[in-house]
């Protein structure tokens, strides 16, 4: 007996025309799916109402003046991240070492703070420690780039590795200068005086203006253009004359340098502390926030700001409703699950077996239509009732073929 091929229950078939129009109302849709799941959770564990989640949601977020300043300052953090490590992703440079690149940022800054506050003038000091964060940052991004470019060696795997050994420098250091057993090195003198009064608007302002050059460098520079080209094709790129191994180290003396002022930021603008705990995770949020934008860095501030909006909101929930910390944990990875799914079906759309074989069916019965229908060009009409005309037509294709 013979085995019959059995055809899968579905398929997944690539869509090949998708609309703008399409694919922000399916993420959007995803997005409000996502609070709506998330209320639901916050319902089943809290006995309380659907309605309790959304005010203490957008009570976190924009309760008070404290949490809309707080909300913007969180967004513009994140999104400064994520603009950090987009050249390396847009290259197809898997760089999973923002967290410690900004790390050893911040503690390049830490050291100017610890041998020159107070001794030295504020102004001084802010340089050499904004200097120090940009060498810090540029030299722990270039290691993995030159073997890279060098060896071709992992990235990822180099990038990761190297996120652990800028936490236990830090620690060192820590431990090396400062007398207290806390984990956590405090400044006093050297740092950066607020805006206004607000310590926040610096690091909003910055965001902004990085944002929309690195929108310009990525879309009209030439080395924006070359990074593009060695992610899509390095054989490409070698063939119309680009240096790829210039182009990596070069992209990731950017992202580095960008790390690097992300640290000095934390430590001297806003934090005024050193910790193994400074950039928070913010440095493996920030890449799922450029992926998830496609490497738009005008997309990457709203995506960042809704991630922002649901964490503090979760936080609020989590406070009054006694949820635990890693209530609002939970609440983002749903919302990153509804988007990164979104994704899924924008690109892909699922084909099932019924459906498969009524088109094929259908087409099927189209094509058979159109062959009765449609004579071939070598076709003749030839009358059934006219012997004699059917009689010529035979002695003349006789004919042609002697």
């Amino acid at each position: 007996m013979f085995k019959t091929k059995r055809e899968p229950l579905f398929h997944l078939v690539k869509r090949i025309d998708v609309s703008k129009k399409y694919a922000w109302a399916v993420r959007i849709g995803a997005f409000l799916l996502s609070i709506l799941v998330c209320a639901a959770i916050s319902s089943l564990l809290t006995d309380k109402s659907i309605g309790f989640f959304f005010k203490y949601l957008f009570n976190g977020t924009f309760g008070t003046k404290r949490t809309i300043w707080n909300l913007f300052h969180e967004t513009a953090i994140l999104l400064l991240v994520s603009i950090a490590v987009t050249p390396c992703f847009k290259m197809k440079f898997w760089n999973i070492g923002g967290e410690g690149q900004i790390l050893m940022g911040a503690l390049g800054c830490s050291v100017a703070l610890v041998f020159m506050g107070g001794k030295s003038s504020d102004g001084a000091t802010i340089v050499v420690s904004l200097i120090l964060a940009f060498v810090f940052g540029i030299a722990w991004a270039v290691i993995p780039a030159f073997f890279k470019a060098r060896w071709n060696t992992n990235e990822t795997l180099l990038t990761l590795m190297m996120n652990y050994i800028a936490v236990c420098l830090v620690n060192y250091f820590i431990k090396s200068v400062a007398s207290s057993s806390t984990g956590t090195l405090t400044f006093k003198d050297g740092l950066v005086e607020p805006i206004g009064g607000n310590q926040f608007i610096l690091f909003i302002i910055v965001s902004v203006v990085l944002t929309v050059l690195m929108w310009v460098y990525l879309k009209y520079s030439k080395h924006g253009y070359e990074l593009t080209v060695v992610g899509e094709s390095e054989n490409t790129s070698r063939y119309v004359g680009i240096n790829n191994k210039l182009v990596i180290i070069r992209t990731l003396i950017l992202c580095g340098a960008l790390c690097g002022l992300i640290g000095f930021l934390l430590v001297s603008g806003v934090n005024h502390s050193l910790g193994d705990a400074t950039v928070e995770g913010r440095g493996f949020t920030g890449l799922l926030i450029s992926w998830l934008a496609h490497f738009n860095p005008l997309a990457m501030g709203l995506t960042s700001f809704l991630f922002v909006f649901i964490d503090n909101g979760a936080s609020q929930v989590s406070n009054y409703a006694r949820l635990g910390a890693s209530y609002p944990k939970v609440m983002t990875g749903i919302f990153f699950l509804f988007i990164i799914a979104t994704e899924f079906f924008i690109n892909y759309k699922i084909v099932f077996k019924k459906m498969k074989l009524k088109e094929i069916s259908s087409n099927g019965d189209k094509d058979i239509d159109k062959e009765v229908k449609e004579p071939q060009e070598n076709d003749i009409d030839i009358p059934k009732d006219d012997n004699n005309a059917q009689e010529g037509i035979t002695e003349m294709i006789i004919k042609e073929k002697i």
